[in-house]
């Protein structure tokens, strides 16, 4: 990329092909499955580390123990909410540079845009027991909300390796999942 004054521009996130396509979301309802949900994960894949409900320093020992894990097997980690543990983390939220963002609507994506992020998880793409009776985009609503988005977005909600692949054809970059991993 060339800068206005004639230099060549850092780029601001990793390039696409470098960001993983299959994330583990994680929450407190995965319990000691957490392991084996981490232990199914490609390498290469990525984690973004939830566990709201989780009081502060029980979530950030959880946290150190999914970080040294993630590390072992060379995945990707983001942390949603307050940052926890040593270091700077990736961030994953509704944050100015957040590294992704959960967004709902075409009107949020474009806001995480605005805010930097370089990955949207957009959601929910089908019926899921994360959300019961929240109304599921499906392959028509989400190929309309993502279209000339510019940017990878990765599928959430009832998600799955074969829904994943019925909906690349939009340009959905990869897929993430909690249930799906457990």
């Amino acid at each position: 990329m060339i800068g206005a004054i004639g230099g060549a521009m850092p780029r601001r996130h990793p390039h696409p092909a470098r960001l993983p396509r299959r994330w583990l979301m994680t929450d407190e309802r995965l319990g000691a499955s957490l392991w084996g949900a981490i232990d199914a994960l490609p390498r290469g894949s990525g984690i973004v580390f939830r566990h709201y409900a989780t009081p502060r320093t029980a979530r950030m020992r959880l946290f150190e123990q999914v970080r040294r894990a993630a590390l072992r097997k060379g995945l990707a980690l983001v942390v949603a909410g307050q940052p926890l543990g040593r270091g700077p983390a990736l961030r994953h939220g509704r944050l100015r540079d957040a590294l992704t963002a959960p967004v709902h609507s075409r009107i949020e994506a474009i806001a995480a845009i605005r805010a930097g992020a370089a990955l949207l998880f957009v959601s929910p793409v089908h019926p899921t027991r994360s959300h019961p009776g929240s109304a599921a985009l499906g392959r028509v609503r989400l190929g309309l909300m993502i279209r000339d988005l510019k940017l990878p977005v990765i599928a959430l909600g009832g998600m799955n390796e074969r829904r994943w692949r019925a909906l690349s054809p939009l340009g959905v970059h990869g897929w993430a999942g909690i249930d799906a991993w457990a």
